[in-house]
């Protein structure tokens, strides 16, 4: 496979290195508006299948150009998703297959943005499913760790441990520690806001999607292995859209483990417009986007391994009635422990957990193992092999506990 990683910050670079000790891939290209990062991530590697190019994410043109010019086979979209949909195009207009992490950006409802929906995460990208499906390659859309990997559990659960599902809800949470930082996101601040300022949707059977308050139902979550409590609330995510897509479940929630310090720097941002995208002109005549100020005034997530401490833990807590007729509560998930990764890959956990998972689907489609067309959802697409490959030849386990 002939491989184009668009992105080379934190989550792209962190895939360069994962993918480099895999031998399916004979050829990546690793792109970025800024050239030095991206040579940075190809040196990183230390392996003469990768090179590095500029190029800007929101050129369709230029993405086809280059997906004709190097011979591409997949691309992986490792942008913020500002980007998602370039890239999408640009991968069904030459006919090769897609992968991302973030689905196209949704906008809230006009009127009743806190019960409606509006357009939801995604409904760019499945409104050219048809296309997909004609071209005979997969997009498979939402492959990181959440979503993605919280995708996997679903069918999992949904083909081994479930007879019925009466829901499906993602909790994430960490113990993660930034030393020397006030404030320290370990993750693209631009992401992190679109996620949780905007209206999170819930999914429920008999009412379809609906939307809620940011930083809604607040609960606290128990994590495994040493993590332990964290209060988690509802966040706008990608999986409540893709879950019920392909699998019977009666709902469908996210709730992210912020912090309470966190959700007040987010409701800071939003009071004083600096979460927004839009450019505003300042002193001096320059038109500048507050969100992008904000993340260029934050240390960039990927450099901040080596500050880092602790875990940090993605997964699916599934309820229902098991196999044998009887109530089941069960939680799947997915640990990574910084010392581990920093150690190993020389990744901060956070985008080391994200990056791996679409590395695995890439290796499950060049296999065979994975096959289709069309606009698909991880959990569309068989669970065991991808867990199998996750858990063996990429040494990364994931664990399963009653509730």
């Amino acid at each position: 496979m002939r491989l184009l990683i668009l992105g080379s910050g934190g989550v792209g670079s962190a895939a360069a290195r994962i993918a480099a000790r895999r031998r399916f891939l004979t050829h990546v290209v690793l792109a970025d508006y800024d050239l030095g990062r991206a040579q940075a991530a190809a040196a990183g590697v230390g392996d003469d299948r990768f090179v590095a190019t500029r190029l800007d994410a929101s050129d369709q043109d230029a993405i086809e150009q280059l997906l004709a010019a190097e011979r591409i086979d997949a691309v992986l979209g490792a942008t913020d998703p500002r980007f998602t949909m370039p890239i999408f195009r640009a991968a069904l207009a030459k006919n090769v297959h897609y992968l991302d992490m973030a689905m196209s950006l949704s906008q809230p409802h006009p009127s009743d943005p806190y019960r409606l929906t509006g357009v939801k995460l995604g409904d760019e990208q499945f409104a050219l499913s048809d296309e997909w499906t004609a071209s005979g390659r997969l997009a498979v859309v939402g492959m990181g760790v959440e979503p993605g990997l919280a995708d996997v559990f679903a069918r999992y659960a949904a083909d081994h441990l479930f007879e019925t599902i009466e829901e499906a809800g993602v909790r994430d949470g960490a113990n993660l520690e930034v030393a020397g930082y006030d404030f320290a996101p370990s993750f693209s601040i631009w992401t992190t806001i679109e996620e949780c300022l905007n209206p999170p949707v819930i999914y429920e059977r008999d009412r379809g999607w609906f939307t809620t308050e940011p930083f809604s139902e607040p609960e606290v979550f128990e994590f495994p292995e040493g993590i332990g409590p964290v209060e988690c609330v509802n966040v706008e995510h990608e999986e409540v859209l893709l879950i019920p897509r392909w699998l019977d479940v009666n709902r469908v929630t996210f709730k992210y483990g912020l912090g309470e310090e966190f959700i007040d720097v987010l409701k800071t941002l939003r009071k004083l417009g600096l979460d927004r995208t839009e450019k505003v002109r300042v002193p001096g005549g320059a038109e500048v986007s507050p969100r992008d100020v904000v993340a260029a005034c934050l240390p960039d997530p990927a450099t901040l391994g080596d500050r880092m401490s602790g875990k940090t833990c993605a997964g699916l807590w599934v309820r229902g009635t098991g196999r044998d007729g009887r109530p089941r509560s069960t939680y799947l998930y997915h640990v990574v422990d910084n010392e581990w990764s920093m150690r190993e890959y020389g990744s901060q956990a956070v985008v080391w957990q994200t990056a791996v998972n679409p590395v695995v689907a890439l290796e499950l489609i060049a296999e065979g193992a994975w096959t289709g067309a069309g606009v698909l959802g991880p959990e569309a697409l068989p669970a065991d092999p991808f867990l199998e490959l996750l858990a063996g030849d990429y040494g990364s386990p994931w664990g399963m506990r009653e509730v």
